[in-house]
């Protein structure tokens, strides 16, 4: 049966729930829906309301193996089939299914989808309690729970494209069953929780925050016995399949709950503290990267993407970035997010095993078969990892993690890693990533709940599939809020001219403008105009922008050292030219005195690199034009004077 909506849809509109098996209603009566591989199609573009799918992804989910010739042929008879079900809009009489070069995109309202519904009831509820609102939070949870049928599209989850969609719905559902589990026992409830948490558990035995909501709902009800019980399945389970101990708040839960006995209120771990987080502060002063941000928002948030590259060159803000977002995504990852860099202090890269170390210790997974051993910066305690972040400002995040736990890296470590991320919907921020090579075997290998952010300087092209977020200079107007935050928005108006002056000087390029305000702040007697001679002249520019043991130069000698032998001998040939406002293809060739194949090639080596920046939209390569960032320019002019000297 499919619950109606929450609020009336249209008299004759349809109604379609995917929180079950794929239904659809017209005033009440059932709707046939046709043969199966028209329901996947419907399935398909109902899991992406309102958002173009692309002709692959339906292909893919129709005929997965080998699709016939007349497959496009085929999906015009499943669209339109789509089209008469589902009318027009009622604005304009504007069809529901459109085709662009985006795919097939279905317009769809809140009213009309059962996910829809879903997903704004369980919004409203999380806002409800994070006002310190519980009732209404348990009551629109409650509300948006009342619409889940059993596992999502379980009459079609033999084509894998509809399953992948349907395990992110039902890792969905689960979240919110937990929010509202938790909150009904923070309310003195968590009786009524107990069959719903028990039925689920058995389903997903090994999730383990339904076991500790499971725990606490028990031991509430005053069966504090049944309780230590689900504890002790859990932990034997644990041990027989994956060789894991249970996280440390679930063990600490269980010692509190054998303490109290059973005429203390139940030592609830509440859903802050199942929430692990090792994130730095957020940055004070992030200014502008308003369509990126709300890009890499939607991709965590709302189409569970998988893995993300956010890349630019050094001092772009990726960090700032990255950090930002995950601030921002706490609802959507009850089991914690964790920031990780893979960088050294002095810049060297971390070995995968180092990092998977860190990993398995934040996270609280065992690692099969690791050699622990002592950590630099630490006390010299073995097996433990020093962190030394810190939030950067407008756009920059500084601080790099210190050495990490040294382990031998094995299947077993990398399976163990693999099973944690499959169980646990958790946001990893793997920060200052140096290569491919050193995150491969740490990002997710399967469908599941948990997303990783990498930022990078280069675009690590070797990854794939991946979304990827490339950062380019700030505009004007961004750079000039991030300076005006630093420096005074009064001091800013007193010379508008200098101001834009200085932060084109720093290439809008967010560490730069940031170095500058921070000078600015402490040098108040120092006239903008004055300051902004200093960053026009080439030779003085660098000297210039230092705060502190903030340093731009030693960021462009850090991005300089990543670099290739042969790409930073052509950087170098390029920096003359590039400074003058970007480089042509002709102009490439001239500079590095090679044919046109070389010189592309050189380019594009460089634009893989993140030490160039290519045209966002498609151009021959003619008609491209290059830009090398005005300060790598000058540091690398810098390092071609010293060689010749």
């Amino acid at each position: 049966m499919i619950r109606p909506p929450a609020r009336p849809a249209p008299a004759g509109a349809v109604y379609f729930s995917l929180l079950g098996p794929l239904t659809a209603v017209r005033d009440g009566r059932p709707l046939p829906l046709g043969p199966r591989k028209q329901r996947i199609v419907l399935a398909t573009l109902l899991s992406r309301p309102n958002t173009p799918v692309s002709v692959d992804v339906l292909t893919d989910a129709v005929w997965p193996d080998d699709p016939p010739r007349t497959a496009r042929k085929n999906l015009q008879v499943y669209v339109s089939a789509a089209r008469a079900l589902l009318g027009s809009t009622g604005a304009g009489d504007r069809e529901r299914v459109v085709h662009g070069c985006g795919g097939y995109r279905l317009t769809i309202d809140e009213c009309e989808l059962d996910t829809l519904r879903f997903r704004s009831l369980a919004r409203a509820g999380r806002s409800a309690g994070e006002r310190g609102d519980l009732r209404a939070a348990a009551r629109l949870l409650r509300e948006a729970l009342d619409l889940w049928e059993g596992p999502p599209l379980n009459d079609l989850r033999d084509s894998s494209g509809v399953a992948e969609e349907a395990e992110r719905l039902e890792a969905r559902c689960l979240t919110v069953y937990e929010d509202w589990a938790e909150i009904e026992t923070e309310l003195g409830r968590g009786a009524a929780a107990v069959d719903g948490l028990r039925d689920l558990v058995e389903r997903h035995p090994l999730r383990e925050r339904l076991r500790v909501a499971w725990m606490n709902s028990l031991h509430q009800a005053g069966r504090q016995a049944e309780a230590l019980a689900v504890y002790d399945d859990y932990r034997q389970l644990l041990a027989r399949e994956l060789g894991l101990e249970p996280s440390p708040a679930m063990a600490a839960l269980y010692k509190a709950m054998l303490g109290r006995g059973h005429t203390h209120r139940p030592p609830t771990a509440g859903r802050e503290s199942a929430r692990g987080t090792t994130l730095p502060a957020a940055p004070r002063h992030f200014t502008g990267r308003r369509e990126e941000l709300r890009e890499l928002l939607g991709l965590l948030g709302a189409t569970d993407e998988r893995v993300v590259v956010v890349s630019g060159p050094a001092g772009s803000g990726k960090s700032a970035l990255a950090l930002r977002a995950a601030h921002l995504l706490g609802d959507s990852f009850p089991d914690g997010r964790f920031h990780v860099g893979v960088r050294r202090e002095d810049g060297s890269a971390r070995t995968p095993a180092e990092v998977l170390g860190e990993l398995a210790r934040l996270c609280g997974v065992r690692v099969p078969g690791s050699v622990p051993g002592v950590t630099s910066g630490t006390g010299g305690v073995p097996g433990v990892t020093g962190v030394t972040t810190g939030g950067g400002p407008g756009g920059v995040a500084g601080g790099v993690p210190a050495v990490g736990v040294a382990v031998a890296v094995s299947q077993g470590a990398e399976e163990a890693w693999q099973e944690w991320l499959s169980l646990h919907r958790a946001l990893i921020v793997l920060d200052d990533v140096p290569d491919e090579a050193s995150v491969r075997g740490l990002l997710p290998r399967s469908s599941g709940p948990s997303s990783v952010v990498l930022t990078a300087r280069g675009q690590l092209p070797g990854l794939a599939p991946v979304h990827r977020i490339a950062l380019a200079a700030l505009a004007d107007t961004e750079a000039l809020e991030l300076l005006g935050k630093l420096i005074g928005a009064g001091r800013l108006r007193t010379d508008p001219a200098a101001a834009l002056r200085i932060v084109r000087a720093c290439g809008a390029l967010p560490l730069a403008v940031w170095v500058s305000g921070m000078r600015l702040a402490v040098l108040r007697h120092l006239p903008l105009a004055e300051f902004a001679d200093r960053l026009d002249d080439p030779a003085a520019a660098l000297d210039e922008l230092v705060a502190g043991d903030v340093s731009v130069r030693r960021r462009m000698a850090s991005g300089w050292q990543d670099l290739a032998a042969d790409d930073r001998q052509a950087l170098g040939r390029l920096a003359g030219p590039a400074q003058e406002g970007g480089i042509t293809l002709d102009g490439a060739m001239e500079a590095l005195g090679c044919g046109e194949r070389a010189a592309i090639r050189t380019v594009e080596s460089l634009i893989d690199a993140g030490a160039v920046t290519s045209p966002t939209g498609e151009v021959t390569a003619h008609a491209a034009l290059y830009e090398v960032p005005r300060l790598l320019c000058l540091y690398a002019r810098e390092r071609v004077g010293a060689a010749v000297e």
